[in-house]
């Protein structure tokens, strides 16, 4: 199993933000929201992030790539956080959880964005072990963060879950079964849970739209820089994402083009 990977600057305490920051509990506690993101590496999760921060919000993310990790922890730093985690895993993100919540109030906003897709391929030639490798991360790494996250912000009362979907969330291709079946899920998986959540909190399964990414170029080729390049699907995301309220709990949403 691999061992869960922090910065040693999440434990430099107290520090101060450009905002109004005090303790509760001994926990930090800002005016500006806390937000939790998964799959901050690349593609739309940096973007996310960036963004966010630019806003005055504090970011802790989490992605499977090292570098990509240590870049973000030297770019931006406390009291953003940023740290090695696999979904997949759900001891890691247990301990990610623990991590988090014995230091920071429980997230304002949870973007469960990390997910893989498949090579290009009729469902019968997708290997078994791909196949299982795509919905451990897809549908079980975001339900293993959801399990260890969500119990603090029902006990706080407040907070909204966004899981990322797709407009193969909602429709279907070709080739990309695996993927589909995945994002389906997310989109019921995440109704149920709206169901199940008390009054002041919302989950909400959320399509990006179609955006220039590494991933899209898995699927388009050439063809994906045609779409909407990621830089101007952020100025869009990042207001909409923060304006979310619990009168959205349970709606499939997309963010506007």
């Amino acid at each position: 199993m691999e061992r869960l990977q922090t910065p040693d600057s999440l434990f430099v305490f107290p520090y101060r933000l450009n905002l109004l920051e005090e303790r509760y509990q001994g926990k930090i506690v800002t005016m500006a929201k806390v937000i939790v993101i998964t799959g901050v590496s690349r593609g739309l999760g940096r973007a996310m992030t960036e963004g966010f921060i630019a806003q005055g919000h504090t970011v802790l993310g989490c992605a499977r790539n090292e570098a990509a990790i240590k870049d973000l922890n030297q770019a931006f730093g406390p009291p953003h956080n940023f740290t090695v985690v696999d979904i997949a895993d759900e001891d890691q993100v247990m301990a990610w959880a623990k991590l988090l919540l014995n230091e920071y109030s429980p997230p304002d906003l949870l973007i469960n964005n990390a997910a893989i897709i498949n090579n290009l391929a009729p469902l019968w030639e997708i290997p078994s072990q791909d196949f299982s490798d795509l919905i451990d991360v897809n549908i079980k790494g975001v339900a293993n963060v959801i399990r260890h996250f969500i119990p603090a912000m029902i006990d706080r009362g407040s907070g909204i879950i966004v899981n990322l979907s797709s407009g193969w969330g909602r429709s279907t291709s070709p080739q990309v079964s695996s993927y589909c079946t995945s994002k389906w899920a997310i989109e019921g998986m995440t109704r149920s849970l709206a169901q199940e959540l008390p009054k002041g909190m919302a989950a909400i399964p959320l399509s990006p739209g179609i955006i220039h990414t590494e991933m899209l170029e898995v699927c388009y080729g050439e063809a994906a820089a045609s779409y909407t390049a990621i830089q101007d699907w952020k100025k869009k995301a990042v207001p909409f994402l923060l304006q979310l309220t619990p009168a959205d709990n349970g709606q499939p949403l997309t963010v506007p083009a």
